[in-house]
């Protein structure tokens, strides 16, 4: 079984441009991906205006754990990148896909300007249009949660019911003690493996 850190991360950045600079944000921001490719981990990344005059930029990218990601981010490559954009890019928002959006999957935008690369040594296969899914409605968000939470938590109940004296216990620490044990069986096992599962249906429509 993968480690919890092994699931590939799609990290999400909205910035604002200046809209006097674009042709000099435009550069800016291909270097950055340029300058990601060349780190071991890295899947592909993207960015995209929100409309022609917008100052709103949204860019993501990907690598295949939070260890390749770390290692890009910490890097005085990635340093340097930022540094040399601070006149005129502002980071507004940033998201790591790894709690509920990371399961869904739910992007900024509905189209991106992306590449594509091999797997091993990051190679450029060129720019293309990636479709990418929206967000399923909330209502099927709720009942994947659903479905994975009650079977776990029905298990874990009767698990803890062997434990001496639990049913003894005041109800905040059995509440504590069973989501100390949840949380990280629902997070890093029980809704990837139930989102995986019920992808089709998720993204039917």
């Amino acid at each position: 079984m993968a480690e919890p850190d092994s699931h590939p991360i799609t990290v999400a950045i909205e910035r604002r441009i200046d809209p006097d600079r674009t042709v000099e944000a435009t550069s800016w921001m291909q270097a950055g991906t340029d300058l990601a490719t060349g780190f071991a981990g890295f899947l592909g990344s993207g960015w995209v205006r929100a409309g022609e005059g917008s100052d709103l930029w949204y860019m993501l990218y990907r690598f295949r754990d939070m260890a390749t990601l770390e290692a890009w981010e910490e890097s005085p490559q990635r340093s340097w990148w930022l540094d040399s954009g601070r006149a005129f890019a502002k980071e507004v928002r940033v998201e790591r896909r790894t709690g509920i959006e990371g399961w869904f999957d739910a992007p900024f935008a509905t189209h991106i300007e992306t590449r594509q690369f091999d797997e091993g040594p990051a190679s450029p296969t060129g720019p293309i249009q990636q479709p990418i899914p929206a967000a399923p409605p909330r209502w099927k968000q709720a009942v994947t949660i659903w479905l994975g939470f009650f079977p776990t938590n029905l298990l874990a109940s009767w698990l803890l019911g062997f434990v001496p004296g639990f049913t003894e216990w005041p109800l905040y620490a059995r509440v504590l003690l069973a989501t100390v044990l949840l949380t990280p069986v629902m997070t890093y096992f029980v809704l990837p493996w139930v989102t995986r599962a019920l992808r089709p249906w998720l993204q039917k429509g």
